[in-house]
């Protein structure tokens, strides 16, 4: 069972799906803050919540906009539940920086699972666990990353990405010039079996990246595409 003072914030205009939510969580022994919207999702998040889940479709700010702001905020994982369910509708959910999404009707076992490992790949992501290894860090062209304590800089200035995004740098960066695919990418990183439909949201996450890394995403420097096969960074 997971440390109970971890808090997650549940944000849907529905107030029978929040108590379900909210009674599923307490009862795997985590703290919920609760918020009616999207507006009201962003003014709850603090340094105190571990976990954000998110309706898309909220009055006042929808999930989207909020899931924006959010990430400015805050690195901690998103969760989208949602009874959105095109996979055009997942790919907005990952621009806007999320970092998992669940259909509703939902799975309560699901649910679980997802925020726990969640958390779980949040807080090694953190370096919250033991980092007493000496540091291992990948440097070149004025890009760092030290994979001890999950920290990329770039010319000194250390950047904010999402657990998704760093494990997708620290993969491509140890293994320079080496072409990874889509699928490769997608096993790797999430951990899960690869669809087709993958793809986008292994597209969409690059594109992020890249917006942090490169002065001309357009162009990039350091994520290029490989047309056929892939992305490496060279």
């Amino acid at each position: 069972m997971m440390n109970p003072a971890k808090t997650i914030l549940i944000a849907d205009d529905n107030h029978e799906i929040r108590e379900i939510v909210r009674v599923l969580l307490e009862s795997e022994q985590y703290h919920v803050v609760e918020a009616v919207d999207g507006e009201d999702a962003v003014n709850k998040v603090d340094d105190t919540i571990d976990l954000i889940i998110l309706d898309m479709m909220m009055p006042r700010k929808s999930g989207i906009k909020a899931c924006v702001e959010i990430r400015e905020m805050t690195s901690a994982p998103i969760l989208f539940l949602t009874a959105k369910t095109q996979d055009s509708d997942k790919t907005l959910a990952f621009s806007a920086g999320s970092d998992d999404y669940l259909s509703k009707p939902f799975s309560y076992t699901e649910l679980v699972s997802r925020v726990k490992a969640l958390l779980r790949r949040y807080y090694v992501y953190k370096g919250k666990e033991d980092t007493s290894a000496p540091s291992d860090v990948i440097t070149f062209n004025g890009l760092s990353v030290n994979t001890t304590v999950n920290e990329v800089r770039m010319n000194e200035k250390e950047l904010t990405l999402t657990e998704i995004e760093y494990k997708l740098l620290a993969l491509m960066a140890g293994n320079r010039n080496k072409i990874f695919s889509a699928q490769n990418l997608y096993e790797s990183v999430w951990g899960e079996p690869y669809f087709y439909s993958c793809n986008n949201t292994v597209m969409v996450h690059i594109r992020n990246l890249r917006m942090k890394l490169e002065k001309d995403p357009q162009n990039p420097k350091f994520i290029k595409t490989v047309w056929g096969k892939g992305y490496r960074i060279e």
